[in-house]
């Protein structure tokens, strides 16, 4: 330890003087303690005063992220700092963006991989049929339903959005995070929504989607029962038998109906996702992951694929349906989650017309035929 004084005397001053320059002296840190020594005057010479460790290590949480100190807190540079804060901050997101054309995932990948052509699979009346012949398909999105946007809203952020940590209740099968989540994020069935609460958000710059199932935010906290992360660059699935925000392990937002595809660009160029209410214990490729209790093999598992059939006649629709349908006998859509039969779902938005999307409700599921199925991963 070094005490540096600066005496404009020569001679020994008085104890006043002294005093006084004790007062202005320099201080310096102690080797190894990270402790300062500042005496304010003669009779605390040689008094340790204890200055508090830099907040990026002291051991604690101090901008409430759930990391602590350097290098865990992306917010410290080095041990140093006297700060956690992330330099990134909430700039906020677009609410149902313009994708602009861009593909999620590669052209190779099986959400954009053209179907029409592929074999039925042997068992596709019975599966139908478990689902219901009769029944027709629903759109679940549109404009509002009580209160609330209808449908699984998201959003895209920027490569600078702060990241939050997120507490899961499935976390064995969670990508751990952190997720960037900006305070405008979209929960489906709004703030006070009791259905799924899905929250879905796309980084555009490094092209990753952020997905959350039963999104929850408390005294500054976000917790979630399941979350997963997709690279958008790659064909890489989820681990075998995890699930994600979707109870199939498939990413949700590749699936949905988009206005910006539909009204903006008239072309849909990948399969869509719907539910059904009685599923089988088994998932085939890309699912991950069931959510059924019965055996039976006239049961649909979870990742099945089905296709409207080439020879239904589109002609009698609105254009805008029109697209759907077109996407429906192109890529098919992928048996998803559980929930009423034949609901197919999209992003809501204001500008949809609901009377327009009820057109869909004339196609039944005799119209639909699902395609050759491979590997049927029971568990």
């Amino acid at each position: 330890m070094y005490i540096l004084l600066v005496s404009a005397f020569l001679s020994l001053p008085s104890f006043a003087v002294m005093s006084d320059l004790l007062s202005q002296a320099v201080l310096v840190t102690v080797e190894g303690s990270g402790e300062e020594i500042a005496p304010a005057s003669l009779s605390e010479f040689g008094r340790r005063r204890k200055r508090k460790k830099p907040k990026c290590r002291d051991g604690k949480d101090n901008d409430h992220d759930g990391l602590v100190d350097y290098p865990d807190d992306p917010g410290c540079r080095s041990r140093r700092d006297r700060s956690e804060k992330d330099s990134s901050e909430d700039v906020g997101g677009t609410v149902g963006a313009d994708l602009n054309g861009r593909r999620l995932f590669p052209s190779d990948n099986p959400w954009n991989q053209d179907i029409s052509a592929m074999p039925v699979d042997l068992n596709s009346d019975e599966l139908i049929s478990s689902i219901g012949r009769n029944t027709g398909l629903h759109p679940d999105f549109g404009t509002f339903w009580q209160g609330a946007p209808n449908g699984i809203p998201y959003v895209a952020v920027r490569g600078d959005q702060k990241k939050s940590t997120v507490d899961f209740y499935y976390q064995d099968e969670s990508d751990a995070g952190p997720y960037p989540i900006p305070n405008n994020a979209p929960i489906e069935g709004g703030e006070n929504g009791t259905g799924d609460r899905h929250i879905l958000i796309l980084d555009s710059d490094n092209w990753t989607l952020y997905e959350l199932y039963d999104a929850r935010k408390s005294a500054g906290r976000w917790t979630a029962g399941s979350g997963a992360i997709f690279d958008l660059n790659s064909n890489e699935l989820r681990p075998e038998g995890w699930t994600s925000a979707d109870a199939a392990g498939l990413p949700i937002l590749p699936g949905l109906v988009r206005y910006d595809e539909v009204v903006t660009r008239a072309e849909i160029k990948h399969a869509l996702r719907f539910t059904a209410s009685v599923t089988r214990k088994a998932y085939v490729a890309p699912a991950r992951h069931h959510a059924g209790s019965r055996t039976d093999e006239d049961l649909p598992p979870m990742g099945m694929r089905v296709r409207l059939k080439s020879d239904f006649d589109i002609s009698g629709y609105s254009q805008n349906v029109q697209v759907i349908l077109r996407a429906l006998k192109t890529y098919g859509m992928f048996l998803a989650d559980n929930g009423s039969d034949w609901f197919i779902s999209g992003a809501p938005d204001s500008r949809w017309s609901d009377d327009e999307l009820s057109e869909l409700s004339s196609v039944k599921g005799r119209d639909f035929e699902v395609i050759q199925m491979g590997e049927i991963v029971e568990d």
